[in-house]
């Protein structure tokens, strides 16, 4: 139960049931919860192009190569469905992993092309993780309409490709990246930045734009004593993944 005043559903046969009394056109906003100003911005557009808007709350168990950061992961799911009552949202689906798999994960998405660089390498088995847990929201919810921030543009390019291969009737809408103040992009997980290593991962979208190419750009986010997986320039975009401590963080910013 909830407080909120909108429906919030655990169960596929709760969501299917309010879906199938929905008319006109339904958006979708996926999430794995500790919502930010991000996803307010992605939930806000849903309500303004769309008759119903729902918010999904899943922290996906498939997507995390590593046990340690599923489990420190931030779940604030009283918090998000505050944010989600202002921002307007219809209904919200938040199962739990025995929802989602109830075949215990024998099943997935495989990619074969864009999978296979920039994240691909160092989080083995993520996007198979995305891609099957994408797939089965968009069976439970049959969007119009499903919004996605270009943060993570990799995992775009690939749910738009899913799309596309599968004829799912659902249009992929893109959103620009929304940044903090500083210019970091919002990420859920930049709560578990200490105050320090928030300061300084300000700096990361400043190297990248700074940099003439992205050797540049990683000599120099290593000099300030990062840990970086890739800098790399793809899409007219310049990508990069690095840690700060033992959080991982990615930006892109275009080039």
């Amino acid at each position: 139960m909830t407080d909120s005043q909108f429906p919030v559903f655990r169960t596929v046969a709760e969501m299917h049931a309010w879906r199938c009394q929905q008319t006109g056109s339904v958006g979708f906003v996926p999430t794995m919860g500790a919502l930010h100003e991000g996803h307010r911005f992605l939930i806000e557009r849903s309500v303004a192009e769309n008759d119903h808007t729902v918010l999904s709350i899943f922290v996906n168990p498939t997507q995390f190569n590593d046990p340690a950061d599923l489990e420190k992961y931030p779940r604030t799911e009283e918090a998000d469905l505050e944010i989600a009552q202002l921002a307007g949202v219809s209904a919200a689906f938040i199962p739990t992993g025995e929802t989602m798999y109830p075949d215990n994960y024998l099943y997935e998405v495989q990619e074969k092309a864009v999978s296979k660089f920039l994240c691909g390498p160092f989080r083995q088995g993520h996007f198979a993780g995305v891609l099957t847990v994408v797939l089965k929201l968009f069976h439970i919810i049959t969007p119009t309409r499903a919004y996605f921030g270009e943060k993570d543009f990799q995992q775009l390019k690939l749910i738009e490709g899913m799309v596309r291969a599968f004829f799912l009737p659902v249009e992929i809408v893109p959103c620009p990246t929304v940044r903090e103040f500083d210019g970091l992009a919002m990420s859920s997980r930049n709560r578990r930045l200490t105050f320090e290593q928030r300061e300084q991962a300000a700096w990361i979208p400043k190297v990248l734009r700074a940099s003439s190419d992205p050797r540049t750009a990683r000599a120099e986010l290593e000099r300030m004593g990062y840990k970086v997986d890739y800098v790399e320039d793809i899409w007219n975009r310049r990508f990069a993944a690095v840690y700060a401590g033992d959080v991982r963080l990615i930006d892109n910013v275009e080039i």
